[in-house]
């Protein structure tokens, strides 16, 4: 099934998290193109200064600016939450992009869970939930970025707390729960009449920072199949950032119906296509138990 081209989203104001390099910065270009008013949340106030310089030398007149937030902090996601609903303006687009990756040691959030879990999932499940006031004003689209690691396999949150700690497994659970999560938050609009549309998409395999040098992570130096995904995306394999970046722009503008997932068009690279979702996303009762331990994790300051 091929997509319609992305619609203008002239008078639109989105909210990219991840949007300080990368995919994330692309997207949020992407999105200003398109005539949206872009808020990039970031940790770094310096490389949200750099993403903003980035996506204005493309679009010069874009309308753009940073806020602060950590989404390995509750409190973080709570102090944007208020500031974004004390200036009272409704949110048309919610991307949900940023993401770590396989620590090499095992870390914890400012909460105490694991880094992977509470920052790729609960933190980004906090942003949408304290929002939904927000995105009810704005009949939003709300778009959350899973993983190819989450193609097969089915949620297990005790893999997230095992020991010896799995950095994969533990990532492959966090990108689990987006699609789940994902599915029961579309579920619940539908049901409750929240007005908001919810839907996924995958970026496939690209060179990004994911797999890069981050000593903040305990990576001290760029994974070796990082230099392979370099190669393999000069020689049109695996895509590009900027290919990466096109299934969720496509998830964030065009028509969907329900249960609508993106993704590039071979598993790993090609232009980006509506898909079918994967068997992991698929399960009623996994998504409702999420569902439940999400908000336990979370707390009621983000309730629904």
């Amino acid at each position: 099934m091929s997509p319609e081209s992305p619609r203008s989203l002239r008078g639109r104001l989105a909210v990219v998290t991840g949007a300080s390099d990368g995919i994330g910065t692309v997207i949020a270009t992407r999105l200003a193109e398109l005539g949206a008013e872009v808020v990039l949340p970031v940790r770094s106030a310096e490389k949200g200064r750099r993403a903003l310089d980035a996506v204005r030398r493309v679009v010069p007149d874009a309308v753009a600016s940073t806020r602060t937030l950590d989404l390995a902090s509750l409190d973080s996601v709570d102090a944007l939450v208020r500031g974004l609903r004390e200036e009272g303006r409704p949110v048309h687009l919610l991307v949900n992009n940023a993401g770590v990756m396989t620590p090499p040691h095992r870390q914890e959030t400012a909460d105490g869970f694991e880094l992977q879990w509470g920052t790729n999932h609960l933190g980004h499940a906090a942003l949408t939930l304290g929002l939904l006031p927000l995105l009810r004003a704005g009949g939003a689209r709300v778009v959350h970025q899973t993983s190819i690691a989450a193609r097969r396999g089915r949620f297990d949150a005790a893999a997230v707390a095992a020991e010896p700690y799995d950095a994969m497994a533990s990532y492959v659970q966090s990108k689990i729960a987006i699609g789940l999560f994902a599915r029961d938050l579309q579920e619940r609009s539908r049901t409750e009449g929240w007005g908001i549309t919810s839907t996924l998409a995958h970026p496939g395999v690209s060179p990004t920072n994911l797999l890069a040098a981050q000593p903040g992570l305990g990576r001290e130096r760029e994974l070796a199949g990082r230099r392979v995904i370099r190669l393999l995306s000069r020689l049109h394999i695996t895509g590009t950032v900027a290919s990466a970046a096109e299934p969720a722009v496509l998830a964030a503008t065009v028509p969907i119906s329900d249960g609508t997932f993106f993704g590039p068009s071979r598993l790993i690279g090609g232009p980006a296509k509506a898909l079918e979702a994967w068997e992991p996303f698929r399960r009623d009762d996994d998504a409702r138990r999420l569902w439940a331990l999400t908000l336990d994790a979370i707390g009621s300051r983000f309730a629904a």
